[in-house]
């Protein structure tokens, strides 16, 4: 493996000099010394240097493809020579969307570690698209996903059942009612996460089937986490929907409590995602783990 191109593909993906230096234990200077000879190899700029900041140049963008091809073909040697000798090695770039990797993740990771130890994870967290995307574009092997947006690129497998919930603050005075009505929606103030986001596309499509749009509810703020939504509604009056897996612990502290809405029942999948007809065999591994301990029919 040609090391300078380790160096830029680290570069390129970071678009940062500093990052990468750390990041491959080398020193600044190393970095610029690496990718100034690539350059004079290829007789063409790299990255384009504007202050602290760089970007690919087309030259770089079509020798960052050919370096994400190149790696993902030594990961796949890797890992399938090392079925020939006794532990399997490799490394597995996973990437799992907020709710899960905050509270579903976990337990999935460490069964998997128990029985493949040898195997290296790295673990991106996004929201929905953001994981999406890192998949598209090869950064990641496998993502798991809140939301379907049905990318025809992609493979979803349905994984495991949610439901979201509307929660609010138990001193919320509004706790007293058996049922919140539709009208009722239109007048309580809501904290939603950001747009991208696969919860957030759920809802907006569960009410919009009641007859209720996303834009007539009043949200008094947008957060990009489950928990900083949670500690937000401990600390106001105002109400979310959340996934009854990102509030277990609050219901039973009986911190925060789920209403019911007239008419209104949000349930969802969680999906395994990959890139649609490719397959390799670290991949598979780490699914089939998955799919035994849940009986996923794949």
């Amino acid at each position: 493996m040609d090391f300078r191109l380790k160096v830029f593909y680290t570069v390129a993906l970071r678009l940062n000099f500093t990052k990468a230096a750390t990041e491959l234990y080398i020193t600044q200077p190393a970095v610029s010394k690496h990718i100034q000879e690539l350059e004079e190899n290829y007789k063409t700029k790299l990255f384009e240097r504007n202050g602290s900041k760089i970007a690919l140049t087309p030259a770089g963008k079509i020798l960052l493809k050919h370096a994400k091809n190149i790696f993902e073909i030594y990961r796949e040697i890797d890992f399938d020579m090392s079925s020939f000798s006794k532990d399997r090695q490799g490394l597995l770039r996973l990437g799992a969307s907020t709710t899960i990797s905050q509270y579903i993740i976990s337990p999935v990771l460490a069964r998997f570690h128990q029985k493949q130890q040898d195997i290296k994870v790295n673990l991106l967290n996004g929201n929905t698209e953001q994981i999406e995307n890192a998949l598209i574009n090869k950064e990641i092997e496998i993502g798991i996903v809140e939301g379907q947006s049905k990318n025809q690129s992609i493979k979803y497998i349905p994984f495991l059942k949610d439901e979201l919930v509307l929660v609010c603050n138990t001193k919320n005075p509004l706790v007293k009612q058996s049922e919140i009505l539709l009208e009722d929606l239109k007048l309580m103030k809501f904290i939603t996460r950001e747009r991208g986001s696969g919860t957030l596309e759920v809802i907006e499509y569960a009410l919009k089937q009641i007859g209720v749009k996303l834009k007539e509810l009043q949200i008094e703020m947008e957060l990009g986490s489950t928990e900083s939504i949670k500690s937000y509604l401990l600390n106001s009056d105002c109400f979310a929907f959340m996934s009854i897996h990102a509030v277990s612990k609050e219901l039973a502290n009986k911190e925060l409590i789920v209403l019911d809405v007239e008419n209104l029942s949000i349930e969802r999948h969680f999906y395994i995602t990959t890139l649609l007809g490719k397959s390799d065999s670290l991949s598979e591994l780490f699914i089939q783990n998955i799919a035994s301990h849940y009986n996923l029919k794949l």
